[in-house]
């Protein structure tokens, strides 16, 4: 299948918008836990880059329900990049259902995102101060 090159969304950036509802509290869990520093700030927002691609936090006065994974980074080396932001103080999330479970906060996801070339994924995920679930990837090939 193919992109339709007609369609405006198939050449459009995707931005990740996530709700803050203390915004001053996000700022700073971003920057102690994650090691983030905004690129531009506005009243009300936050902007920031990882690796070429922007993301805002936002005040909101509505809360994530943080059920599902709401943005993700994908890395090289998930150990390394789990045992950092643990010594900054991110906690992992510890999962254990039928088919899959996290061990060291690490979970081996099998089959996922097979678009990317990769035979499955190692995930992690983690809530940010706003409870907005935020992952980390690292594809298997």
């Amino acid at each position: 299948m193919s992109a339709d090159d007609s369609n405006p969304l198939t050449r459009a950036r995707v931005a990740t918008r996530l709700p803050a509802q203390d915004l001053d509290r996000g700022r700073r869990f971003y920057s102690a836990q994650l090691g983030l520093e905004p690129v531009d700030e506005r009243p009300g927002g936050l902007l920031y880059r990882c690796g070429g691609v922007d993301f805002v936090l936002f005040q909101s006065t509505g809360a994530s329900p943080g059920t599902f994974t709401q943005m993700a980074w994908e890395v090289d080396d998930i150990e390394a990049v789990v045992a950092e932001l643990g010594r900054r103080g991110v906690v992992f999330e510890e999962v254990d259902v039928p088919g899959f479970r996290t061990r060291d906060g690490i979970a081996e996801v099998d089959g996922n995102y097979p678009s990317k070339g990769a035979r499955g994924e190692r995930g992690a995920w983690f809530r940010d101060s706003e409870g907005n679930l935020l992952g980390i990837g690292e594809l298997v090939v």
